[in-house]
């Protein structure tokens, strides 16, 4: 499906506390800020009119409008606490624009957390998207069910789905969210918010891009595999 890049709105969000990884948005990877990878991705798709970093820390304003992109509102208190949702977040974002006059069809949600993700696995997932689905939302395929376990009620550990004589290829395959590509109808959000969405469409990434950063160790297996690159 083709799509006009004057009907998404690129929605960056970056909160300025994080207790992972203290100062993660804005923390120097292999040159340049976390949150230039995204930014990059999004340029490369659209104009920086239609992109909007959505934070409420004015550090990471300051390194955005550095990098020459122009933070369009501080982030209501609010909505920068760590009870606040992404549905939040989202519909505050497109309700800011609307009242400029400015509609969108769709979002495109980057989190910054994810500086491997490419620029052509963002349009390959952008492409799988119709008006009559709620979202496509990235993915990678998981090994957790075969590996899965808990206590039973006698106390011994027990697995829970990798049960069968084959083993591991016995089982089906399942996936796991990565963060790291969402594309939102923003009917559908306004409608049901993200918890209603039940018409999604998986878009399937490989580990090596699906990396995201939660802490300390995950932002130096990606500095690594950068560096490994170049």
């Amino acid at each position: 499906m083709t799509y006009k890049m004057e009907d998404i709105l690129v929605v960056i969000p970056a909160r300025g506390g994080s207790k992972g990884l203290p100062g993660k948005n804005i923390k120097e990877l292999c040159g340049k800020p976390l949150i230039a990878y995204s930014i990059d991705v999004a340029r490369a798709i659209t104009t920086d009119e239609n992109m909007c970093v959505s934070t409420d820390d004015q550090k990471i304003i300051d390194v955005v409008e550095n990098y020459g992109l122009k933070v369009p509102f501080v982030r209501p208190a609010e909505l920068a606490t760590d009870t606040a949702t992404t549905n939040d977040v989202l519909l505050h974002a497109v309700n800011f624009y609307e009242k400029q006059g400015k509609h969108f069809d769709k979002i495109l949600l980057l989190q910054p957390t994810s500086p491997l993700r490419t620029t052509a696995e963002v349009k390959e997932a952008i492409d799988l998207y119709r008006d009559d689905i709620d979202m496509v939302v990235s993915v990678t395929k998981s090994h957790a069910p075969a590996v899965l376990c808990n206590d039973n009620e006698d106390g011994f550990v027990e697995i829970v789905y990798n049960k069968t004589v084959g083993g591991r290829q016995s089982l089906p395959t399942f996936y796991e969210f990565n963060g790291a590509i969402y594309v939102i109808n923003i009917n559908s959000l306004k409608a049901k918010g993200l918890g209603g969405f039940d018409r999604r469409i998986k878009y399937v990434m490989p580990k090596e891009t699906s990396v995201d950063i939660d802490d300390i160790y995950d932002f130096m297996l990606i500095e690594s595999i950068i560096k490994s690159k170049k």
